[in-house]
């Protein structure tokens, strides 16, 4: 029929008001949703399409569920890591479009890494030195898989160490992104030996809380890269 319109199901409607209670505030994290039996009589449907809403928000990580008398449906305190993974598919989505390419992804990444790294320096942690010492890769014995997976976990826990989740949660899915064999294959020699430098240059700046080094040297990385990869 011209101009109507089709409903979506009734878990998919009731999803979507849980998710805009939990998303603006109204539901807290660790706050209890309403029982089963109660959301059914509240919102009229059966307690079929109230578990299947529920396993819709459970999937999404905005509720956890437990068992047990003290059991229930709460909603989940944030996690950067569980959120970008929505995001990592859109990253992905577009890394291989015709429409982005890798300096797209670089520009982004100076967007975000180099300020990151000034914060970092200031705000980082002990944890969060031994995080990224266990990042550090040696580019004369470890394979290419193990470098590419060590440099993107570096930058991840240099996100986390700024201490603003806001940067993790962006960064993840940006360093999940993948570049394409055209880009990573036959890369020039001494690249992965410059990226090890570059990294535990960075390291020794946070370890010294020396925000205006920390800050040169991620963009003196980022310009390494920029002039051996994205030119290719």
């Amino acid at each position: 029929m011209t101009g109507s319109t089709v409903r979506p199901p009734a878990y998919q409607q009731l999803a979507d008001d849980l998710r805009a209670d939990i998303t603006s505030g109204r539901l807290q994290p660790g706050e209890r949703l309403p029982p089963e039996p109660e959301l059914c009589v509240k919102i009229g449907v059966s307690r079929s399409t109230v578990r299947e809403a529920l396993r819709l928000l459970a999937s999404q990580h905005l509720i956890v569920t437990t068992r047990g008398v003290t059991g229930g449906s709460f909603v989940a305190h944030p996690d950067a890591g569980q959120l970008a993974e929505g995001l990592s598919t859109g990253f992905a989505l577009l890394a291989h479009s015709a429409g982005v390419g890798l300096a797209d992804l670089l520009e982004l990444r100076r967007a975000l890494e180099v300020p990151a790294a000034g914060l970092a320096a200031v705000r980082r942690s002990e944890a969060h030195l031994v995080e990224l010492r266990g990042t550090l890769f040696d580019p004369a014995l470890d394979d290419f898989d193990t470098m590419l997976t060590a440099h993107a976990a570096f930058h991840r826990v240099l996100a986390k160490a700024t201490g603003n989740p806001l940067f993790e949660l962006v960064g993840r899915p940006l360093y999940q992104a993948s570049y394409g064999e055209e880009v990573v294959a036959d890369l020039p020699e001494g690249y992965w030996a410059r990226i090890d430098a570059d990294h535990r240059d960075l390291l020794e700046h946070l370890t010294t809380r020396d925000a205006e080094a920390a800050t040169r040297a991620a963009s003196q990385h980022l310009d390494y890269i920029a002039l051996t990869v994205a030119v290719r």
